[in-house]
């Protein structure tokens, strides 16, 4: 029996409970990749037909010979480089496997693929992934019953649990909090009441709104990204409303808000910002403090956030002095201000051991039912909410939660590739927007724990 030779780039968070699903077929032959040959070696102990090579992947000709030397390439490092990687695969004829969001420029990679048969399977992870798993079966089962999706919510929110949540921001991070932080200061669009509503990124934060899941949470949800192609992606033409987006603990948006009005989350290198500086320095240059004492930098903040209520400006306020934004200590600048916030926030907001993070996702269906029946010149019309909800907890072995939602899910998909199931062998894109290729993977996800508790509201 021949073996499969899986090539999986980047040692992060997500790729070991990838590589440990992966590694429970005695066919599969694995190479963990990393910059840091001790990370990937890491990542690997004590699994089976499992190894660790050192390898850049901006580097063409190593790239090049990892490759070659495998049947499927599961991509888990920064989205950026995803291209680069795809491009190399499909001259080689071989099949992609990543949890991103397929970018336009990943789409247009895709007749080159059907040319070359490479498949090329994108968003198997949680948010992507395990979302689109239970708004498929949902929305399938409506339609097959004659229902209209009026009004789709999603929101999804990797956390740290709630008793692990005190910091201002009410985060943790296992990671670099750049891309957390950026991902909050980009535009959202969506569809509302039949609408279209685009929210700048600047008013991005000032949207959050309370939004409840369950008992026990204090959340506030925000619109992500573009929520207006997926009325064709899921293939509800009815629907009015379309909302994909995000939650967070109350403090967040109202502190992120802050940093971004303030200037901590530029992204632009500053020829001012230099080795040496205090963290009061920069934030008085930033705000345009009279001074670097803590009362004028509060003037200043007060004057930048003049938006707020009292209460949030407390808030805030308390949230510059928490991260030390305010104080005489010097700062470990970086290339830009985002940079050098996220550097400090890395070691100020890290899990620390026996700490659990938290995955919260929710679907919301307004669903329109005519049971045939004529009132006056209308249809009689009942109106039923449907959710789906995941509540998924790190568990006692240290494995995080979105770890395990992000990687088993890519795990799953990569093995029915490689095994040959029908839904995943059609050459070209193969994305979870469809009954045959979402419930293969929801059912072997649901036996790994991460389901969706549906109920009628």
């Amino acid at each position: 029996m021949s073996s499969y030779r899986i090539l999986v780039l980047g040692s992060g968070m997500v790729a070991r409970p990838c590589v440990e699903y992966l590694s429970r077929s005695c066919r599969n032959r694995i190479t963990v990749a990393s910059r840091t040959l001790e990370t990937a070696e890491a990542l690997v102990a004590g699994l089976d037909r499992s190894h660790a090579v050192r390898l850049d992947v901006t580097d063409q000709q190593e790239l090049d010979k990892a490759i070659a030397a495998s049947d499927v390439v599961i991509s888990l490092v920064p989205f950026v480089l995803h291209v680069k990687i795809i491009k190399t695969a499909i001259a080689m004829k071989k099949h992609v496997v990543t949890t991103s969001y397929a970018s336009p420029a990943v789409r247009a990679l895709e007749a080159d693929a059907i040319h070359a048969g490479v498949v090329l399977i994108n968003e198997v992870g949680v948010d992507p992934g395990v979302d689109h798993l239970y708004a498929i079966k949902t929305i399938n089962e409506v339609h097959a019953k004659a229902g209209k999706i009026r009004e789709f919510y999603s929101y999804c929110g990797g956390l740290p649990a709630p008793e692990h949540s005190s910091n201002p921001l009410g985060m943790k991070f296992s990671w670099s909090p750049r891309g957390v932080l950026l991902s909050q200061c980009n535009s959202a669009s969506f569809l509302k009441d039949g609408l279209h509503v685009v929210i700048p990124a600047a008013e991005l934060m000032a949207s959050a709104v309370p939004y409840h899941v369950a008992d026990g949470y204090n959340f506030l949800a925000y619109p992500n990204r573009d929520s207006v192609p997926f009325k064709e992606f899921y293939d509800i033409p009815e629907a009015i409303t379309v909302i994909r987006g995000s939650l967070r603990y109350d403090g967040n948006p109202q502190l992120t808000r802050a940093l971004l009005k303030s200037g901590w989350l530029d992204t632009d290198v500053k020829t001012w910002l230099r080795q040496g500086m205090t963290w009061a320095q920069i934030t008085a240059r930033l705000t345009g403090a009279a001074d670097t004492d803590e009362s004028s930098i509060i003037s200043s903040i007060r004057q930048a956030c003049s938006y707020a209520p009292q209460n949030e400006l407390d808030l805030i306020i308390s949230g510059f002095r928490w991260i030390g934004l305010m104080s005489n200590t010097t700062a470990e600048v970086q290339a830009t201000l985002i940079d050098t916030l996220a550097k400090h926030l890395e070691k100020t907001m890290s899990y620390l051991p026996g700490e659990r993070d938290l995955v919260m996702l929710q679907h919301k269906f307004i669903i329109e039912w005519s049971d045939g029946s004529v009132v006056g010149e209308d249809f009689s019309i009942s109106v039923e909410t449907r959710t789906s909800t995941l509540e998924l907890f790190g568990d006692s072995e240290g494995r995080p939660a979105m770890s395990v939602s992000v990687g088993v899910t890519c795990g799953i998909a990569t093995q029915l590739l490689l095994e040959g199931h029908k839904s995943f062998t059609t050459p070209g894109l193969i994305i979870p927007y469809s009954t045959e290729i979402c419930e293969p993977i929801r059912e072997l996800v649901e036996r790994e724990g991460v389901k969706l508790i549906e109920r009628k509201i």
